[in-house]
């Protein structure tokens, strides 16, 4: 808009305001729209388009703001929008009739308008079209197309008329609509997994998933529709619509591991926990590398009791990708597989990782209690997690003579989770088992 005649009423509708206007509501307009017309959120080849628009929408708020500031009390009224209006309609015109009767051989303004042509083509004026950047708006009618800016500078955008209101928009994502012809099944995917991907940027899953359910009967065979619509019905917490999606899905790209660890999930959270295991198996075949893939696999195991394999996996997960829980899964099916040390080591590997140290080691094998100076937990360790880890640690060392180290990790436990009445009751009972101390004489 710099350098061209500001014209007051073009950039109210860009704001999509209304007369009398302050300061604040052109601040609360230019955040509002900066959210719609984000590039992030724009369908695929229209990122440009909205770059475009949010650059002449800065631009527009910026003279507003201004304007508002100069203005008696710090608004302003209608009138004062009419009487810019009028002048600017007057120094439009007269600068339109210097540059048609200069320039009249030159079209170099046709490669800045969709439209095809250097004036606006009024009689695209009240024909049906829709927004491809919002699909959800539906079909509404163009009531006028403007221009702002000069030479490369030109932004061309339109107001259109929908059901929920009149909306300025970038005239790039203006798609016509002919009610003759049924629109081609890529499009209608397009438009429907946009539609989807704005619901769930506003955490509306439910409602993406509805949208998604129409791209689906588009093209029951795109992969893309199916991935996205097993997410949104997983979180939106319909497991048996997640099932049958993920199972589609499986069809269309049962070779990658993406849809059976999506499947694994899922029949975990239902409680098919053998289909969630074999799921979880396929995943580990695809991606041996895949540490996470590996623990879900043992976690499934331990709970349908095959403790040997639930072993070898959390064990193959863990030197691949150790974390606090897989290490503290593998105590557990080290626990109930009878291998004490492989518990105690398991325990203390996940207090070392969860208090995010290397422990100092004296002669022999260290308890892991004496923590160096300024260690700090790793980033997603949380207290209770910390906690939890010296708390198991502490019950694994119970089960061996070492009661001095069990006693210390007690100690430790109770510092960081002193409520916890289980620790406590263990601390008093390895204070019973410590040796008596034979008092020097005097």
């Amino acid at each position: 808009m710099a350098g061209s005649v500001f014209d007051i009423e073009h950039a109210l509708g860009l704001l999509e305001l209304r007369p009398p206007f302050g300061k604040r509501d052109v601040q609360q307009a230019r955040r509002s729209l900066a959210k719609r017309w984000h590039p992030d959120l724009a369908p695929p080849g229209k990122q440009f388009e909205h770059e475009r628009h949010l650059k002449g929408i800065n631009e527009a708020a910026d003279r507003l703001e201004k304007l508002a500031e100069d203005s008696h009390g710090g608004e302003v009224t209608a009138t004062a929008v009419k009487v810019n209006a009028a002048a600017a309609r007057a120094a439009r015109e007269e600068a339109g009739r210097r540059a048609y009767e200069n320039e009249q051989a030159t079209r170099d303004r046709a490669k800045h308008d969709p439209f095809g042509s250097r004036t606006p083509d009024h009689s695209v004026v009240h024909r049906y079209a829709r927004c491809v950047s919002y699909p959800e708006w539906g079909v509404g009618n163009v009531t006028g197309v403007y221009f702002t800016g000069e030479g490369d500078e030109i932004l061309q955008f339109a107001r259109v008329s929908f059901h929920l209101g009149v909306r300025t928009v970038p005239a790039g994502t203006l798609q016509f609509v002919d009610f003759s012809k049924p629109d081609p099944g890529a499009e209608r995917v397009q438009r429907f997994m946009t539609a989807a991907q704005h619901a769930m940027a506003e955490g509306e899953f439910k409602v993406a998933a509805k949208r998604l359910l129409y791209a689906r009967d588009a093209d029951p065979a795109n992969a893309a529709v199916l991935r996205m619509l097993t997410v949104a019905l997983l979180q939106a917490d319909d497991l048996p619509a997640a099932g049958r999606a993920v199972r589609d899905w499986l069809r269309a790209e049962g070779e990658r591991p993406a849809p059976h660890r999506f499947a694994a999930r899922i029949y975990e959270a239902q409680g098919a926990n053998l289909q969630a295991e074999e799921s979880a198996a396929r995943v580990v075949r695809l991606t041996p590398a895949d540490g996470a893939a590996w623990a879900r696999l043992g976690r499934l195991r331990l709970r349908l009791h095959d403790r040997q394999g639930a072993l070898e996996a959390l064990e193959r997960g863990m030197q691949l990708d150790p974390t606090v829980e897989g290490l503290l899964d593998l105590a557990l099916a080290a626990h109930l597989a009878g291998d004490i040390g492989r518990q105690v080591d398991a325990c203390l590997q996940a207090t070392r990782l969860a208090d995010g140290a290397t422990r100092r080691t004296g002669a022999g094998e260290s308890s892991g209690t004496d923590v160096q100076d300024g260690d700090e937990p790793p980033a997603g360790v949380t207290p209770e997690l910390r906690a939890r880890a010296w708390s198991r640690y502490a019950h694994a060392l119970a089960r061996t003579d070492r009661t001095t180290d069990a006693l210390a990790a007690a100690d430790r436990a109770l510092d960081l989770a002193p409520e916890d009445r289980e620790v406590r009751h263990l601390r008093d009972r390895l204070r019973e088992r410590l040796p008596r101390e034979l008092q020097p004489a005097g």
